[in-house]
This record gives C-alpha cells, structure tokens and sequence, in this order.
C-alpha cells in the first residue's frame, strides 16, 4: 500500500512537471524598464515563452530598493506562475540595510539559477579632472562629503562596491540611490552626481564621447569591453572585485519538479550562443547553474556584503 501510494505520488509530480505550465507565467522584475535586470528578463522570458509554449509575461514592479516587488513574488502562490528575476540587493543584501523587511529571502524565496555576472566601471565627471583611482581616492579624502555618488539602488553592487571602496580607503563620499539605472545616468551627465560604480555598456558611450572619465574596472582582469580601462587588481586593490548579478527566484514551496523544470529551461536558454552574445553586449557573463549553485552563490554574497555593511555603516537611508 505504501509502495503503490510513493509510486502514484511520484507519477503525479512527473504529470504536474510536465503540464506546467498550463497559462500564463508572469515575472516579476522589481526595478524600472530599460534597466539591466529588466533586459536580462525580458530576454529570457522570450525564451522560456519558446520553449515551454505559454506566454511569459514581464511585470515592472519598483521602488524601495527592489523590495516592493520581491515581496510581491515572496507572498504569491508557490505555484510556478509568478516568478522574480531581481538582483543582489533584494535577494541578498537589503536585508542588512533595511531596519525590517516585508519578507525574508532565505524562508521566503526559492532560487532557481544565477542567470549572469558583470563587473562594473567607476566613472566620475570630467569637471573633477580626475585621471584615475588613486587620485579619486586622494580628492575624496581632501574633500569629505564633496563627492555624491549614484546607485542603481540600496543595496545593489553600485551602491555596496562604493561602500566597500569608502571602507577601504577611508574616504566619505555621499550616496544617493535612484530606482534603476537611466536615472542615475541622466543625473550624472546633468552634473547632479559626480561619480557612479556602473555596469560597463551603459556608461561607455558617454565616456567615449568625454562626458564621463573611465577610472577601473571591477575585476581582477580588463574588460574587452574597455580594454584601455585598468583593473582594480592590476592598480593594487584586488580586494574591490565586484560583481553585479541577476537572478531567477521563485516563492518558497514552489513544487521541486517545477522549479527543476524552470531550471533546466533557463540554463539551455541562457547558454545559447545568441543569448550569450546578446548579454555580452550588455557587459554580462551568462551563468546560468542549478537551484544548489545559486543558493550557494547567495550565501557566500550575503556573507561578504555583510561584512562591508556593518564596517562602513551603510543603510538603505
């Protein structure tokens, strides 16, 4: 009886995988349109449209540093149908920013895969006349307070790599956070922010045409994307790396065999030559690994940017 009782409840679980989805699938992006987690989930809704034959549909959810739309998809039905493509803060840091959180993204959020990487580029106003990272660091030294700096959002890795950057070389620079990118550029080009840590194909036109001064880059090697930009390992500060990413999440208690279906079409997705291609330009690495890989990849980001939060004091405020 128990035998036949496993049996059917596993033959269930197979039918349910393979029925989903059955209508619509929305995906929830809590940041603003034309911003680099909206152009990651838009690609990939086209492909899981594609691949699973029923529409994907990519809501705009915005404001209070990704919360308001992660706590949408943390308090829906763990049925599959609404899912959250969001970056580190909302899922991995705010929760160290913020006094309290509508959610709670280990109890409340299933990850499904870590879809792509980027390092990103400081860039400041030509107005500083600053020619690289140490003398950036050496004017913001002179001049506490002086500098204002723009982020993505509050607990994004523009904001936290600036934190780390002010912890490290014991500067005081001021953080204004804007919900998602166009904004934060539109002001630092107004000359309403002076300096901004930024994913790399969104600010490279504007320093080819001078109206931003390139100073690093967040890796441990050069961009090929801006290969006259140095590293922050090859100017002496390895310990900057910095990656901004974009992942997949879903409710927690989402059925595994659905989250396990999800996964294996996001990672054939994503590891298409054109998709890859498409994200490269973007200034992304496409990653695409499993639910264990990128719950492991959460951990150890919220490990490290905890540490960065409570050294440099920093809050979503």
């Amino acid at each position: 009886m128990r035998w036949a009782l496993l049996i059917s409840a596993l033959l269930a679980s197979a039918v349910a995988a393979q029925s989903y989805p059955s209508r619509p699938v929305k995906l929830v992006v809590p940041f603003p349109p034309g911003s680099t987690p909206d152009i990651v989930g838009r690609t990939l809704s086209a492909r899981l449209q594609e691949a699973l034959g029923q529409p994907f549909v990519v809501e705009n959810r915005t404001g209070a540093g990704g919360n308001i739309g992660t706590e949408a998809v943390a308090k829906a039905p763990a049925d599959g149908y609404t899912l959250l493509v969001s970056i580190n803060g909302p899922v991995a840091t705010n929760k160290y920013l913020y006094r309290s959180l509508p959610y709670d993204p280990e109890k409340d959020l299933a990850p499904i895969s870590l879809l792509a990487s980027a390092p990103q580029m400081l860039v400041v106003v030509p107005e500083l006349k600053l020619e690289s990272l140490r003398a950036f660091i050496a004017y913001a030294s002179a001049n506490p307070g002086r500098i204002s700096y723009g982020s993505v959002g509050s607990g994004s890795a523009s904001h936290l790599t600036m934190e780390l950057l002010k912890s490290e070389a014991k500067i005081d620079v001021v953080h204004v956070p804007y919900r998602g990118f166009p904004p934060a550029v539109t002001d630092m080009l107004g000359g309403n922010i002076q300096a901004m840590f930024a994913i790399i194909p969104g600010v490279l036109p504007h320093v080819k045409a001078g109206k931003m001064k390139a100073l690093t880059v967040t890796a441990h090697t050069r961009s090929p994307l801006a290969p006259d930009v140095p590293s922050v390992a090859e100017l002496g500060f390895p310990q900057l790396e910095s990656l901004a990413w974009i992942g997949l999440l879903a409710p927690a208690g989402t059925p595994p065999e659905v989250l396990a279906r999800l996964s294996g079409e996001t990672m054939r997705s994503m590891r298409a030559a054109d998709v890859r291609e498409l994200l490269g330009r973007q200034g992304f690495d496409v990653v695409a690994n499993s639910p264990a890989e990128f719950a492991r990849w959460i951990r150890a980001e919220s490990a490290k940017w905890s540490r960065v939060i409570r050294a440099s004091g920093a809050t979503a405020d």
